[in-house]
């Protein structure tokens, strides 16, 4: 009888534990995140091994506290597909530092990019072909590029470049591209920043500027504003302004937008990161961010004598001649395969079509030289 009494009090003892454990300031349990970005051990061998996603990770659902987004105008991949995740350490925040400029984000934080395509041919089936992540450590941002294999089970760690021959299908055209997996060198040249007063250079992330994701997105369950939607996930500051949408950037395949707006995005994404006085291209005139070509041409490059002609066609007497793409040097490198011609210098192997179609016409709109 006593025995059966001492194990009643033990039994109530221990409840009495693990209800004020679970109850504790009436707090609900909260299953941590599985992600793992140790700054001392990164990049990882594997992809795998920062647990971003849920098995199978093929299927690109991520893990807790790592958050989709998606920018409003989109860098030109030879018509690969992205989608793009970012995760901050707990506890932290990204900070606004303007429209214009990328959110700056705490060291330990990761974004993470997969390119893949929808209709790869001949098995006409989603492929995933890279996964690229930056982290920013302590001392900068670094690169871990991964690569898929033809099981889509693992991407492994691979800075070396490399290039694949695939055809796929878009729009119901079938392509083929010979896609580039960049190597470090090629990532440093689209991402590095150059420091105007000592010319020294760190790595920047590109696409998170909030001018380019101050839309409304579809999670599924709702759809909100992504920065609004930063915020109400506790990844942004409080305080971090939100603009008028109207103000932002537009999608440049959007063809209800006004056309001089739906190039200016266009040449941000896809130009600005080198064409600014703090890119690669700094050298030359073109200033390409969308919040520098506002009511400003010659930031585009219309009326400016080409300085060098090098090997190029004698025609090519201005970066852009108003109403004529034979005499325009960007159309002529929008518009050309050649990789000692071509713009952008990494990215594509492939002419981007309806990208070439929409500078066309904005060069064909425009009024001519004083």
């Amino acid at each position: 009888m006593r025995k059966y009494y001492l194990l009643g009090i033990f039994t109530g003892i221990l409840s009495l534990f693990i209800y004020s454990c679970s109850s504790n300031n009436n707090e609900e349990y909260v299953e941590p995140s599985p992600v793992t970005v140790d700054l001392t051990q990164v990049p990882y061998a594997k992809l795998s091994d920062y647990h971003f996603f849920k098995a199978p990770m093929s299927a690109m659902v991520p893990e807790k506290d790592v958050h989709i987004y998606e920018p409003i105008s989109q860098l030109f991949t030879d018509y690969a597909h992205k989608k793009r995740f970012v995760w901050l350490p707990p506890g932290t925040k990204a900070t606004y530092n303007g429209d214009g400029s990328v959110l700056e984000l705490p060291v330990g934080a990761a974004i993470i990019k997969n390119f893949y395509y929808d209709e790869l041919q001949p098995t006409n089936t989603r492929k995933i072909i890279e996964t690229r992540i930056m982290i920013r450590k302590s001392n900068g941002w670094i690169f871990a590029e991964y690569v898929w294999n033809d099981e889509q089970t693992e991407a492994f760690f691979d800075l070396n470049g490399s290039n694949r021959t695939i055809t796929f299908t878009e729009n119901g055209i079938q392509k083929t591209a010979n896609y580039r997996i960049p190597n470090e060198a090629q990532c440093v040249t689209c991402h590095k920043l150059r420091d105007p007063n000592t010319n020294i250079y760190s790595n920047s992330p590109i696409g998170i500027k909030p001018q380019n994701i101050n839309f409304n997105y579809n999670y599924g369950a709702e759809t909100k504003n992504q920065l609004a939607k930063w915020k109400e996930w506790g990844i942004l500051e409080s305080n971090a302004p939100i603009s008028d949408p109207a103000t932002a950037m537009v999608d440049y395949k959007d063809v209800s937008k006004p056309l001089e707006q739906r190039v200016r995005s266009y040449f941000d994404i896809n130009c600005a990161h080198c064409h600014s006085e703090k890119g690669h291209c700094y050298y030359r005139p073109m200033r390409m961010s969308f919040d520098e070509t506002n009511n400003n041409l010659t930031n585009m490059g219309v009326c400016v004598p080409t300085a060098d002609l090098q090997d190029f066609p004698p025609a090519l007497i201005r970066i852009v001649s108003p109403n004529n793409i034979n005499r325009s040097m960007l159309y002529y490198r929008l518009n050309t395969e050649n990789e000692s011609f071509m713009m952008p210098l990494h990215g594509r192997s492939i002419i981007h079509e309806e990208g070439v179609d929409l500078v066309k016409q904005w060069i064909e709109s425009l009024q001519p030289c004083n």
